[in-house]
């Protein structure tokens, strides 16, 4: 009999959830196949069988917090395809032959079993949960067994023991409840643990850094253009690769990096590290929260290559394939709420990154184009969030104006890149 253990994930996932059992006990296993869905901080992990054979039984149900390392099943090696789970301790036989053999013993060495009602004598218990009952003064007929084969055991005595509180207490817990919201209808769901985290984590971003926002507009006229004369080309050219913004915005905020090195730097206790590549975050909203994935060495991707990274990394995250490399490490971070329709935010720190860049929708707005002309221009509000720990004003402003720069006179794109 082998067991199935949780697998070393990453150095900051020290537990999970177990989100679904894919496997039951008695279905055959191969090796390598998947059996549970484990939840972590950041992403969801298969957690497949080292053995192939029979799974006998959960140690751990679905729902349960588990430590990496920690056994949640076992499987039997030597079991064959469409065979049983070979009985446990705690089977059908071994139930019905411990109380046998336990009951004489018991007996033997305390004669108060005799005070035990006729019912009582009949009853299938543990020697430790006869004791407790008759402490505590319980008829083991009114006790409920939570064994299916009825066998009371010493947890069935204390939870028995504690059931003319429950009430009391359940009663006191549901009239504020009921009053709360003056008895309208309203649900209550749990905190998935990825929500959790990034609740956690977003609120110590905002605690232990010296979070500023900056704003400037940008006018999309020249992107949009390109992209009108260039997309039927470029997507034949690249595979059905479509021709979107974040190229555009990558290859941008990669030239003003390179010019404002320290809005891709980190603080290390003392010490300020600047980082010399550029691994760009793209935030990508998903039914189970906000995640990062992240594209490496942005500054050595074409346009297509970079299309290409996000329009793959986007599809794991909605289809919870991320792996946890992929969310791991990034150096500077761009989200899009202008997909959504927003025209303006203060995006939060993707901590220990410093700086952040929010994008927004683009609105058709006048712009004054001299002292005498006015015209309608796509127009979109940028905004950066950053550390000003280690940023400065002056430096922060002069980056995103650098962004501004590069997008509207987009052929720089190829020279800063």
């Amino acid at each position: 009999m082998a067991e199935i253990k949780v697998p070393e994930l990453a150095e900051s996932i020290t537990e999970g959830t177990i989100a679904e059992w894919l496997k039951q006990p008695g279905d055959y296993i191969e090796k390598g196949e998947t059996i549970a869905e484990l939840e972590t901080d950041k992403v969801n992990v298969e957690i497949n069988s080292e053995q192939a054979g029979v799974l006998q039984k959960h140690l751990r149900e679905a729902g349960d917090t588990v430590e990496i390392g920690e056994a949640i099943a076992t499987i039997d090696e030597n079991a064959k395809e469409g065979s049983a789970p070979a009985a446990s301790e705690d089977s059908a036989p071994a139930k019905e032959e411990a109380p046998k053999a336990e009951a004489p013993k018991e007996e033997a060495s305390n004669k108060a079993e005799e005070s035990d009602s006729n019912d009582s004598e009949h009853v299938i218990a543990s020697p430790a949960a006869r004791k407790l009952a008759r402490e505590k003064g319980i008829n083991l007929n009114e006790i409920q067994a939570r064994d299916p084969l009825g066998r009371v055991r010493k947890e069935d005595v204390e939870a028995h023991g504690q059931k003319p509180a429950a009430p009391a207490k359940e009663n006191k817990q549901a009239e504020p409840k009921k009053d709360e919201f003056g008895g309208k209808p309203h649900e209550r769901i749990k905190m998935s643990r990825r929500r959790q985290t990034i609740a956690k984590r977003l609120v110590d971003v905002q605690q232990e850094s010296a979070m500023l926002t900056t704003f400037n507009e940008v006018d999309m006229s020249a992107v949009m253009d390109i992209r009108k004369r260039r997309k039927d080309a470029f997507q034949e050219e690249h595979d059905g690769t479509r021709l979107g913004f974040m190229s555009f915005f990558t290859k941008a905020v990669v030239g003003a990096l390179k010019k404002y090195p320290l809005l891709n730097a980190e603080i290390q206790g003392n010490e300020i590290v600047k980082k010399d590549f550029y691994d760009i975050g793209m935030a990508v909203s998903t039914n189970d929260g906000l995640v990062v994935p992240v594209v490496r060495d942005a500054e050595r991707l074409s346009f297509a290559g970079i299309e290409k990274e996000i329009s793959d990394l986007g599809k794991k995250a909605r289809d919870n394939k991320l792996a946890l490399s992929d969310l791991q490490g990034g150096t500077f971070t761009i989200t899009n709420g202008g997909v959504f329709g927003s025209l303006l935010s203060t995006p939060i720190l993707n901590a220990p990154q410093v700086g952040i860049l929010g994008m927004h929708t683009i609105q058709w707005r006048p712009v004054a184009i001299d002292q005498d002309r006015m015209e309608n221009r796509p127009m979109m509000y940028l905004a950066l969030s950053y550390d000003h720990r280690i940023v400065d004003g002056k430096e922060a402003v002069s980056f995103l104006v650098t962004v501004k720069k590069l997008l509207e006179e987009p052929e720089q794109l190829l020279l800063e890149g």
